[in-house]
Protein backbone atom coordinates (compact mmCIF):
# COMPACT_ATOMS: atom_id res chain seq x y z
CA UNK A 1 0.00 0.00 0.00
CA UNK A 2 1.44 3.35 -1.06
CA UNK A 3 1.51 6.08 1.57
CA UNK A 4 2.72 9.63 1.95
CA UNK A 5 6.43 9.92 2.65
CA UNK A 6 7.30 10.31 6.33
CA UNK A 7 10.89 11.44 5.77
CA UNK A 8 11.49 15.19 6.16
CA UNK A 9 12.73 17.45 3.41
CA UNK A 10 16.52 17.76 3.27
CA UNK A 11 17.16 21.32 4.39
CA UNK A 12 19.84 23.05 6.46
CA UNK A 13 17.64 22.49 9.52
CA UNK A 14 17.57 18.75 8.77
CA UNK A 15 21.37 18.51 8.85
CA UNK A 16 21.66 20.68 11.97
CA UNK A 17 19.14 18.58 13.89
CA UNK A 18 20.72 15.36 12.64
CA UNK A 19 24.17 16.39 13.89
CA UNK A 20 22.71 17.50 17.22
CA UNK A 21 21.08 14.08 17.68
CA UNK A 22 24.40 12.33 17.04
CA UNK A 23 26.15 14.35 19.72
CA UNK A 24 23.26 13.93 22.14
CA UNK A 25 23.21 10.17 21.64
CA UNK A 26 26.94 9.91 22.32
CA UNK A 27 26.84 12.00 25.50
CA UNK A 28 23.65 10.46 26.90
CA UNK A 29 24.83 6.91 26.17
CA UNK A 30 28.12 7.62 27.96
CA UNK A 31 26.18 8.98 30.95
CA UNK A 32 23.91 5.91 31.10
CA UNK A 33 26.88 3.56 30.71
CA UNK A 34 28.55 4.97 33.82
CA UNK A 35 25.39 5.55 35.88
CA UNK A 36 23.71 2.16 35.32
CA UNK A 37 24.46 -1.41 34.31
CA UNK A 38 25.40 -1.35 30.58
CA UNK A 39 23.33 -4.45 29.77
CA UNK A 40 20.23 -2.97 31.40
CA UNK A 41 20.53 0.34 29.57
CA UNK A 42 21.03 -1.38 26.20
CA UNK A 43 17.87 -3.44 26.73
CA UNK A 44 15.88 -0.48 28.11
CA UNK A 45 16.92 1.87 25.31
CA UNK A 46 16.14 -0.85 22.77
CA UNK A 47 12.60 -1.19 24.15
CA UNK A 48 12.03 2.57 24.09
CA UNK A 49 13.36 2.71 20.53
CA UNK A 50 11.05 -0.14 19.48
CA UNK A 51 7.99 1.67 20.87
CA UNK A 52 8.87 4.91 19.06
CA UNK A 53 9.67 3.13 15.79
CA UNK A 54 6.34 1.30 15.92
CA UNK A 55 4.60 4.65 16.39
CA UNK A 56 6.60 6.09 13.47
CA UNK A 57 5.80 3.22 11.11
CA UNK A 58 2.12 3.02 12.10
CA UNK A 59 1.49 6.76 11.77
CA UNK A 60 -0.31 7.76 8.57
CA UNK A 61 1.50 11.05 8.07
CA UNK A 62 4.78 12.74 8.85
CA UNK A 63 5.25 13.95 12.43
CA UNK A 64 8.41 15.92 13.14
CA UNK A 65 8.20 15.06 16.84
CA UNK A 66 7.91 11.29 16.32
CA UNK A 67 10.47 11.24 13.51
CA UNK A 68 13.18 13.10 15.43
CA UNK A 69 12.39 11.19 18.64
CA UNK A 70 13.06 8.01 16.66
CA UNK A 71 16.34 9.37 15.26
CA UNK A 72 17.41 10.48 18.75
CA UNK A 73 16.68 7.08 20.26
CA UNK A 74 18.50 5.35 17.40
CA UNK A 75 21.46 7.55 18.32
CA UNK A 76 21.33 6.51 21.98
CA UNK A 77 20.74 2.82 21.29
CA UNK A 78 23.28 2.67 18.45
CA UNK A 79 25.94 4.19 20.67
CA UNK A 80 25.18 1.86 23.58
CA UNK A 81 25.18 -1.20 21.30
CA UNK A 82 28.42 -0.24 19.55
CA UNK A 83 30.11 0.54 22.87
CA UNK A 84 28.90 -2.76 24.33
CA UNK A 85 30.59 -4.66 21.49
CA UNK A 86 33.88 -3.04 22.50
CA UNK A 87 33.56 -2.91 26.30
CA UNK A 88 31.77 -6.20 27.01
CA UNK A 89 33.15 -8.37 24.21
CA UNK A 90 36.51 -6.64 23.78
CA UNK A 91 36.16 -6.18 20.02
CA UNK A 92 38.66 -3.55 18.73
CA UNK A 93 37.14 -0.42 17.19
CA UNK A 94 38.76 -1.13 13.82
CA UNK A 95 37.16 -4.59 13.77
CA UNK A 96 33.68 -3.39 14.77
CA UNK A 97 33.94 -0.52 12.25
CA UNK A 98 34.76 -3.04 9.52
CA UNK A 99 31.89 -5.35 10.50
CA UNK A 100 29.38 -2.49 10.71
CA UNK A 101 30.58 -1.16 7.32
CA UNK A 102 30.12 -4.55 5.65
CA UNK A 103 26.71 -4.96 7.30
CA UNK A 104 25.60 -1.49 6.17
CA UNK A 105 26.74 -2.06 2.59
CA UNK A 106 24.91 -5.40 2.60
CA UNK A 107 21.70 -3.72 3.73
CA UNK A 108 22.03 -1.12 0.98
CA UNK A 109 22.59 -3.88 -1.59
CA UNK A 110 19.53 -5.83 -0.40
CA UNK A 111 17.41 -2.67 -0.30
CA UNK A 112 18.47 -1.72 -3.83
CA UNK A 113 18.00 -5.27 -5.07
CA UNK A 114 14.40 -5.35 -3.87
CA UNK A 115 13.32 -1.75 -4.48
CA UNK A 116 15.73 -0.87 -7.34
CA UNK A 117 16.63 2.33 -5.50
CA UNK A 118 17.87 3.52 -2.11
CA UNK A 119 16.59 7.06 -2.57
CA UNK A 120 14.74 8.49 0.42
CA UNK A 121 12.17 9.83 -2.06
CA UNK A 122 11.02 6.22 -2.53
CA UNK A 123 10.08 5.69 1.12
CA UNK A 124 6.32 5.48 0.67
CA UNK A 125 5.59 1.94 1.91
CA UNK A 126 6.04 0.00 5.13
CA UNK A 127 8.77 -2.14 3.54
CA UNK A 128 10.85 0.79 2.32
CA UNK A 129 10.41 2.59 5.63
CA UNK A 130 11.70 -0.47 7.48
CA UNK A 131 14.73 -0.59 5.17
CA UNK A 132 15.28 3.10 5.87
CA UNK A 133 15.30 2.68 9.65
CA UNK A 134 17.53 -0.39 9.52
CA UNK A 135 20.01 1.67 7.48
CA UNK A 136 19.74 4.58 9.92
CA UNK A 137 20.58 2.24 12.82
CA UNK A 138 23.49 0.87 10.83
CA UNK A 139 24.88 4.35 10.16
CA UNK A 140 24.83 5.18 13.86
CA UNK A 141 26.58 1.96 14.86
CA UNK A 142 29.23 2.42 12.16
CA UNK A 143 29.73 6.09 12.96
CA UNK A 144 30.12 5.41 16.67
CA UNK A 145 32.81 2.79 16.11
CA UNK A 146 34.57 4.89 13.46
CA UNK A 147 34.63 7.99 15.65
CA UNK A 148 36.09 6.08 18.60
CA UNK A 149 38.58 4.42 16.27
CA UNK A 150 40.03 7.74 15.08
CA UNK A 151 39.97 9.42 18.47
CA UNK A 152 41.16 6.51 20.63
CA UNK A 153 42.73 3.77 18.50
CA UNK A 154 44.51 6.19 16.13
CA UNK A 155 45.08 8.59 19.05
CA UNK A 156 43.97 11.63 17.05
CA UNK A 157 41.90 13.01 19.92
CA UNK A 158 38.25 14.12 19.91
CA UNK A 159 38.60 17.70 18.66
CA UNK A 160 40.95 16.83 15.76
CA UNK A 161 38.62 13.94 14.87
CA UNK A 162 35.68 16.33 14.89
CA UNK A 163 37.47 18.75 12.58
CA UNK A 164 38.47 15.95 10.20
CA UNK A 165 34.93 14.58 10.07
CA UNK A 166 33.62 18.11 9.54
CA UNK A 167 35.68 18.39 6.37
CA UNK A 168 34.73 14.87 5.31
CA UNK A 169 31.04 15.68 5.87
CA UNK A 170 31.26 18.95 3.96
CA UNK A 171 32.67 17.39 0.78
CA UNK A 172 29.75 15.11 -0.22
CA UNK A 173 27.29 17.68 1.13
CA UNK A 174 28.71 20.39 -1.13
CA UNK A 175 28.61 18.05 -4.11
CA UNK A 176 25.07 16.99 -3.17
CA UNK A 177 23.84 20.58 -2.93
CA UNK A 178 25.59 21.58 -6.16
CA UNK A 179 24.02 18.64 -8.01
CA UNK A 180 27.33 17.01 -8.94
CA UNK A 181 27.78 13.26 -8.70
CA UNK A 182 25.13 10.71 -7.75
CA UNK A 183 22.91 12.56 -5.30
CA UNK A 184 21.64 9.42 -3.56
CA UNK A 185 25.13 8.15 -2.77
CA UNK A 186 26.31 11.63 -1.74
CA UNK A 187 23.34 12.00 0.59
CA UNK A 188 24.06 8.71 2.35
CA UNK A 189 27.79 9.48 2.56
CA UNK A 190 27.03 12.79 4.28
CA UNK A 191 24.40 11.12 6.47
CA UNK A 192 26.84 8.46 7.69
CA UNK A 193 29.51 11.07 8.46
CA UNK A 194 27.17 13.12 10.68
CA UNK A 195 27.50 10.42 13.33
CA UNK A 196 31.25 10.52 14.03
CA UNK A 197 31.18 14.29 13.46
CA UNK A 198 28.62 15.04 16.18
CA UNK A 199 29.91 12.34 18.52
CA UNK A 200 33.50 13.60 18.35
CA UNK A 201 32.49 17.13 19.35
CA UNK A 202 30.18 15.83 22.10
CA UNK A 203 33.01 13.73 23.56
CA UNK A 204 35.36 16.70 23.36
CA UNK A 205 32.91 18.87 25.32
CA UNK A 206 31.84 16.24 27.86
CA UNK A 207 34.84 14.09 28.75
CA UNK A 208 37.53 14.89 31.36
CA UNK A 209 40.63 16.87 30.47
CA UNK A 210 42.85 13.82 30.96
CA UNK A 211 40.91 12.13 28.17
CA UNK A 212 41.22 15.10 25.83
CA UNK A 213 37.90 16.76 26.68
CA UNK A 214 36.64 20.01 28.17
CA UNK A 215 35.13 18.26 31.24
CA UNK A 216 31.64 19.76 30.91
CA UNK A 217 30.14 16.41 31.88
CA UNK A 218 28.06 13.97 29.86
CA UNK A 219 24.77 14.84 31.59
CA UNK A 220 25.15 18.60 31.06
CA UNK A 221 26.10 18.16 27.41
CA UNK A 222 23.19 15.72 26.93
CA UNK A 223 20.65 18.12 28.42
CA UNK A 224 22.02 21.05 26.41
CA UNK A 225 21.79 19.09 23.16
CA UNK A 226 18.30 17.74 23.97
CA UNK A 227 17.19 21.34 24.50
CA UNK A 228 18.79 22.45 21.24
CA UNK A 229 17.12 19.58 19.34
CA UNK A 230 13.71 20.47 20.79
CA UNK A 231 14.15 24.15 19.89
CA UNK A 232 15.16 23.39 16.29
CA UNK A 233 12.40 20.81 15.80
CA UNK A 234 9.72 23.17 17.15
CA UNK A 235 11.09 26.17 15.23
CA UNK A 236 11.17 24.19 11.97
CA UNK A 237 8.10 21.98 12.42
CA UNK A 238 6.19 23.87 9.75
CA UNK A 239 9.02 23.96 7.23
CA UNK A 240 10.19 20.37 7.96
CA UNK A 241 7.37 18.79 6.02
CA UNK A 242 7.54 15.34 4.57
CA UNK A 243 9.59 14.81 1.45
CA UNK A 244 7.47 14.71 -1.69
CA UNK A 245 8.09 11.89 -4.08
Amino acid sequence: MQRLSKVPQITAAFWIIKILTTGMGEALADYFDHAFDPVIVVVASGLVLAVILIAQVKSRKFSAGIYWAAVSMVSVFGTLAADAVHVIFGVPYWASSSVFLVALISIFVIWHGIEKTISIASIVSVRTELFYWIVVMGTFALGTAAGDMTAITFNWGFLPSGLIFSVAFALPLILYISGKGKSVLLFWAAYILTRPLGASYADWLALPVNRGGMDWGTLKVSLALITAIAVFVIANRNSSKALSK
